[in-house]
This record gives structure tokens, C-alpha cells and sequence, in this order.
């Protein structure tokens, strides 16, 4: 229920309490409490229910199951979910339906899903019937945990208790089966309701979309009579987790034209602009931030820690600290300062990095392992090796964040960036688990940076079983054997890439110029205005030459001729990119690339 103002609020609480200050009997009925807990329940009045719930005891009163029922919800909702399940234990022997479900609620919103499913056995073990509240928050804790033997083993039940068709269980299978990856049971579900709602929809509709079936989340949006914003958003979050950022700017423009019944919220808006930065499109995150600021979500905190990650994604750095800075201090959450630590990170800003950990770090935040992933890649971008290595020493002792893969690899590819390559590769070795394409890619990336053909020969071995059919890790050790003039083993390197059918795949890179990307391979003379972009190209070697520029071929193909390799070099995916832009831009400056 909601309130228009405080003074409702507390004209209702003194009609209920009206009958406890002037009760003739000594000892009011337990009952005469319920509709209290039931009134303060989602108002957040913690300290009230409590004072209330003091009163209870101090009568002498134990709370009936009914009752219990109200002020177990009363506490959960109010941010106390221990006190709510101690009051359960103590009267959990009466335990009613209505008491189960309201503790199975609780348990399941705080994310207890073992704890709820464990009342719930418990619950049926009794004897005590569920119905159709009990089973949509047993399968939601189901989905949580991912245990499809269980939740189908709740299904059953449900079924043999005739609630099948009911309208929230059945919505409730198909959340769970979409979450657990069993589309084709949650299809089956659906097609059997009798009445379906647009939550079964938006569910199925979420769920093709994150498992890729593009055309099946189409066809059922389009076959929906009853759209609501759910639905359009979940559009345009499954366009944009699959890459399509074209068909979820599509969507967002549908959404937001003059005709339109339903209009983008926040939710919306955030799941928009992880698509511009997929096409780098920083005109149209632009416009998209405009239009947020237009509906009034200019101060929201969500909406700008994805606006700071869009901004920062899309080459402007300036545009994401204006963001993050708007979020008022006591507002910056972990996910706002993760996002800016990263943000940082990316643009080889590793001082900004630490200094933005160390502020969360004065704020009480406490930081989580996507935070070390953004630190450790800041100091590894920036040359901080030191102090890279410190933090990465206090994860798990001072901030008790158990190191992953992906933060030993931040640390191997730290040192290696250091010219560090033999302590990388001894810790690439003595590392819990066992390590994976990222570390080694990153070794033989060091290796060539730094010339070290020996680490370089181990990490290529172990990427040659891990990613058999990843050309580059060939190529990257082919050049290495050139420079050295071992040219037997650059003759067994392409033997063995015809062997195991490896094709080398083309370099590719997008340029965006006046909001249409364009697109250039290496070598490639499709594009219309290839032949001013190589004309252009051509002219180029002369006058850098002038200008005493000699062209690094040192891993270019390094069975050509010098001036072969310049031409392969000057038919690069960036260049012909940069030249394009050049030549359609009438000053050549803010050109953006996504490579």
C-alpha cells in the first residue's frame, strides 16, 4: 500500500493501536496484533515493529502461528531477517501454512535459498500444505542454487497438488527453468498455461535472448498482445548481450517516439547503453544520456555509473569522471567506484586506479574481486609493478578477497609488461589452478615485447594445445624464429598450421564517421572509396621518409623483402581505417576507432 504522506501513515497506526491503550481486559488478544505487524510490514519502521513487538511480550502473549506470520514479515521486510528467523524458530513447532510461507518469502528475498528449501522440507515432512504462495519462492530459491533435480522435484509436487495451472506457480516454472538453461522445459510450461501473463512472456522472452535464440525471443514478443516495459527492455538487453546493437537502438527509438504507449525507464535506458559501447557509438550514448537527463534520471545513481562505463568504453574518459562525480559521496557504491577503477584502467590511467581504491577504501566500501581485477589491470597498463604486486599480496590478508584466474593474470601480465618474464613464469607455474589461455597469451606477449625467445617457445606450447586454432600465437612465434634466423622452425610452424587446417584471419577494424561505421580488412578493396584510401596510403612512405621515418617491420613477415613488408604494413585494417577517416573528415581530429 502506498501513502501519500506521513500524517495517513500515522492516522491509521493510532486507529490500530487505539484498542491496546484502552482495552478493559488485562491482557489483549494475540490477534488484536496482527493487523499492527501486517500495516507496519514494507514501511521500514523497524524500531516501531520492535517497540510493538516488546508490548507483545511484556503482556505475557506467545505469538500464534497467524500472528507470527505478520511479524515475521514485519522484520524481513524491514531489513532483519535475523530476528525474523529466530522468532520463527521459537514457534515453528505450530507452524501454520501462512507462517511457512511468510518465513520461505523471507528467506528466499534475502537470498537464504538453502534455508528456504529446508523449511520447505521441513513444511511438507510435517504434513502442512503449501500452495500457491509457497511454491513460487521455493522455486525461486531453486533457480538461485541452479539445482534443476530439486526444482523439478518441486514441480512434481505442485502438480500433484493440482496447482499446475495456477497462474504464479506457473510463471514461477518458467523463471526457474529459464534461469537453469532448460528452455525447452519452460516452452513446454508455457504452452500449457491456460492464462498467461506478460511475466510468463517477459520470463521465456529473457530467456531465448540469453541463450542466443535471437528468433525465438522475436517471435514472441511479436506474437505478444500486451507489452509493457518489461518486455521492451528485455528486447533491447538481449540485443545488446548478443551483439546487436543496431536492433536494440531500434527498439529504444520505437520505445521513445511520440506514438509510443510505453516509455523507457531507467532499467531500460541502463540496459541501452551497453550497446553503444559495443559500436563505440559516442553520438549516440550522447543522445541517449540527453534523453535521461530529459525524463528527470540526471541524479540517478545507477543510470550514471552505466552512463560513466559507457562514456569510458567509448574513448571519453572526461565524459565518465563528469558522471561518476554527479553521484553525490555517501551514493558511490562498489559498483559505482568498480566502475571508474576500471574505467581508469582502460585508459592506462594506473595512478587514477589506486587513487580512486584508496578513496573507496576510506569510505568503508569494502572492495570485491571485480574491484582487484580494474586495480591490478591499471598498474599492469601503467607500469606500476610494485605496487601492483602489494595489492595483489593484501587481497587475500587484509581485504579477504580469494585471488582468481583472471587476477593472476593481471599479475603475470604485470610482470611481464616489467621485463619481469622469468618471476611471471615461475608464478604462472606455482598458481593454484591451473592456468589458462590468458596467462600464456600474455607470457608470449611480454616474450615478444622484450625479446625472449625461450618463454616465448614454453607459453606458444602450452597456447598451441589450449587454443589450437588461434592463428596469431603461431604468427607471434614464426617472427620471433625469423628475427632469429631459424628458419628451420619457421618452415615446421606453417607445416604445422597446414596440418591442423589453422587459417590466419584477416585484421579487422571499424571507423565510425558521421554515424555510420565502416568497415576495412587487411589488404581489403571492397570498401567504395578504396581506391582514394590507397592512393592516399601510397603517397604516404615519401614524405614520412622526408621527414626521416623508417617503418617497424622488425614482426612483419620476415621472409619478404623490406619494402614487401611496408606495403603489407601499409595495407593494415587500422591504416586503411585512419585514412578513410582522414579523407572524410575535413580536419582529421576525433577520429574514433573500434579495433
Amino acid at each position: 500500500m502506498k501513502w501519500r504522506n506521513l500524517t495517513s501513515q500515522n492516522s491509521v497506526l493510532t486507529a490500530l493501536l487505539h484498542p491496546l491503550r484502552f482495552q478493559s481486559t488485562p491482557s489483549p488478544l494475540p490477534s488484536s496484533y496482527a493487523p499492527i505487524f501486517q500495516f507496519l510490514t514494507g514501511l521500514n519502521l523497524l524500531k516501531l515493529g520492535q517497540q510493538i513487538h516488546a508490548h507483545v511480550i511484556l503482556r505475557g502473549l506467545t505469538p500464534t502461528p497467524f500472528l507470527g506470520s505478520k511479524m515475521v514479515a514485519m522484520y524481513a521486510s524491514s531489513g532483519d531477517i535475523d530476528s525474523a528467523i529466530v522468532l520463527f524458530n521459537r514457534i515453528r513447532q505450530h507452524a501454520s501454512t501462512l507462517l511457512y510461507n511468510s518465513i520461505i518469502r523471507a528467506c528466499s528475498l534475502y537470498n537464504l535459498s538453502e534455508q528456504s528449501i529446508g523449511i520447505f522440507l521441513e513444511m511438507d515432512a510435517a504434513g502442512v500444505r503449501g500452495d500457491y504462495f509457497t511454491f513460487p519462492f521455493v522455486l525461486k530459491s531453486c533457480a538461485d542454487l541452479r539445482d534443476v533435480w530439486l526444482g523439478k522435484c518441486v514441480h512434481c509436487k505442485g502438480l500433484r497438488m493440482g496447482l499446475e495451472f495456477d497462474f504464479y506457480v506457473g510463471t514461477s516454472l518458467i523463471d526457474f527453468y529459464v534461469k537453469c538453461g532448460e528452455l525447452g522445459d519452460a516452452r513446454k510450461v508455457f504452452d500449457e498455461l491456460p492464462v498467461r501473463d506478460v511475466s510468463s512472456w517477459n520470463a521465456l522472452i529473457a530467456g531465448h535472448m540469453k541463450n542466443g535464440m535471437v528468433r525465438v525471443a522475436e517471435d514472441l514478443f511479436s506474437r505478444m498482445s500486451n507489452k509493457n516495459i518489461v518486455s521492451w527492455t528485455a528486447m533491447i538487453s538481449g540485443y545488446a548481450q548478443n551483439g546487436l546493437a543496431n536492433q536494440a537502438f531500434e527498439v529504444f527509438d520505437e520505445m521513445t517516439n511520440d506514438v509510443s504507449n510505453v516509455k523507457p525507464n531507467w532499467v531500460t535506458v541502463m540496459s541501452v547503453l551497453p550497446a553503444c559501447a559495443q559500436s563505440s557509438d559516442l553520438d549516440r550514448g550522447r543522445k541517449i544520456h540527453d534523453y535521461a537527463t530529459s525524463i528527470g534520471l540526471n541524479s540517478n545513481t545507477s543510470v550514471l555509473t552505466a552512463l560513466a562505463a559507457m562514456y569510458a568504453k567509448c574513448g571519453s574518459l572526461s565524459d565518465a569522471q563528469i558522471c561518476f562525480r554527479k553521484i553525490p559521496t555517501f551514493k558511490r557504491n562498489l559498483v559505482s567506484r568498480n566502475t571508474m577503477i576500471s574505467a581508469y584502467a582502460s585508459h592506462g590511467c594506473g595512478l587514477e586506479s589506486v587513487s580512486t581504491f584508496n578513496d573507496m577504501v576510506r569510505a568503508g566500501v569494502q572492495p570485491d574481486a571485480i574491484t582487484f581485477t580494474g586495480l591490478l589491470s591499471g598498474c599492469s597498463h601503467s607500469g606500476l609493478v610494485d605496487i601492483g604486486l602489494n595489492y595483489f599480496n593484501l587481497m587475500k590478508m587484509q581485504y579477504n578477497v580469494e585471488p582468481t584466474h583472471e587476477h593472476y593474470a593481471c599479475i603475470v601480465d604485470l610482470l611481464g609488461r616489467g621485463g619481469r618474464l622469468h618471476e611471471a613464469y615461475e608464478l604462472a607455474k606455482k598458481m593454484p589452478m591451473p592456468p589458462e589461455a590468458s596467462i600464456w597469451g600474455a607470457l608470449l606477449s611480454a616474450s615478444k615485447t622484450h625479446r625472449n625467445l625461450e618463454i616465448a617457445e614454453l607459453s606458444a606450447k602450452k597456447l598451441f594445445v589450449l587454443e589450437p586454432k588461434n592463428s596469431g600465437n603461431y604468427v607471434v612465434l614464426s617472427n620471433m624464429y625469423a628475427e632469429a634466423g631459424m628458419w628451420r622452425e619457421v618452415n615446421n610452424l606453417r607445416d604445422l598450421l597446414k596440418t591442423r587446417g589453422v587459417k590466419k584471419s584477416p585484421g579487422c577494424s571499424w571507423i565510425e564517421i558521421d554515424g555510420k561505421l565502416h568497415m576495412f580488412l587487411g589488404g581489403d578493396k571492397s570498401h567504395p572509396m578504396s581506391g582514394e584510401v590507397y592512393k592516399f596510403l601510397e603517397a604516404l612512405p615519401e614524405k614520412m621518409k622526408v621527414l626521416d621515418y623508417v617503418a617497424e617491420t622488425m614482426f612483419a613477415l620476415h621472409d619478404v623483402s623490406d619494402e614487401e613488408q611496408e606495403q603489407s604494413l601499409g595495407g593494415h585494417s587500422e591504416k586503411l581505417a585512419v585514412a578513410f577517416g582522414i579523407l572524410s573528415s575535413s580536419s582529421g581530429l576525433g577520429i574514433g576507432l573500434l579495433l
